[in-house]
């Protein structure tokens, strides 16, 4: 059977230290955890030029994270909180996740690309956790990102707990910023044990899921369980 091509987004950067024009950047586990896992990965330029046609050439979407944040203004919010700001590339995920919102294709937003899928579907975020709730677990661990350090709670009856089968599961997490309301169409289907929200679903696409964690590190048997699918779902569409 063919191999799923997954449209992976990319993070920008100005001139400096690789270059000194702009440049494209992406952390090596992004595109090797869907090679590992049965997928080829396939990384996304921030422009709309080609966007439909490149959509066509896509079996799935992994839209992933950065250090960076949404523009507030974009959810109808002033600064409070929000870091930096990537329009380019936040206006391009947001239009092919828009695209693939449409189709049957799975789609799959990683920390950054959980809270971009909830500002497109009309959600708004907490643009400082440590802010909205000085007794938050710490949400940007202080041990090495491909270890565990807190567990998510799994709501049952959910999308997300018939793939990964478990109640509890322990995630890694580097994240200053969370889902606040929820957008449209969307379920919480796993908390921190602090209420924070570590997952969205989509109630009415095929396979859309929103995680708050690193999957791709590929730490837990639950991390190899959610791109697994996800390839799968692209690969039988």
């Amino acid at each position: 059977m063919k191999k799923p091509i997954i449209g992976i987004t990319l993070d920008n950067e100005e001139s400096g230290n690789y270059s000194k024009f702009p440049w494209y950047a992406i952390r090596c586990n992004y595109l090797h955890s869907i090679e590992i896992l049965g997928g080829i990965p396939f990384p996304l330029l921030h422009s709309n030029k080609n966007i439909k046609n490149i959509y066509n050439l896509l079996d799935g979407l992994i839209i992933t994270g950065g250090n960076f944040d949404i523009n507030p203004k974009i959810y109808g919010k002033k600064y409070e909180g929000s870091r930096n700001t990537k329009d380019l590339r936040t206006n391009f995920e947001m239009s092919i996740c828009n695209i693939f919102l449409k189709s049957s294709k799975p789609i799959l937003g990683i920390c950054g690309g959980e809270q971009l899928l909830n500002v497109v579907c009309g959600g708004t975020l907490i643009q400082d956790i440590k802010k909205n709730n000085p007794k938050a677990i710490k949400h940007e661990q202080l041990n090495p990102r491909n270890e565990t350090s807190h567990k998510v709670k799994v709501l049952p009856e959910t999308f997300f707990k018939k793939i990964v089968k478990k109640n509890i599961i322990n995630v890694n997490s580097a994240h200053h910023q969370a889902i606040d309301k929820l957008g449209k169409n969307l379920i919480a289907s796993g908390y921190a044990n602090d209420g924070v929200v570590e997952c969205i679903e989509h109630i009415k696409h095929k396979w859309c899921l929103g995680i708050q964690w690193h999957p791709e590190f590929l730490i837990t048997e639950t991390d190899n369980k959610i791109i697994k699918n996800f390839i799968k779902a692209a690969q039988n569409r």
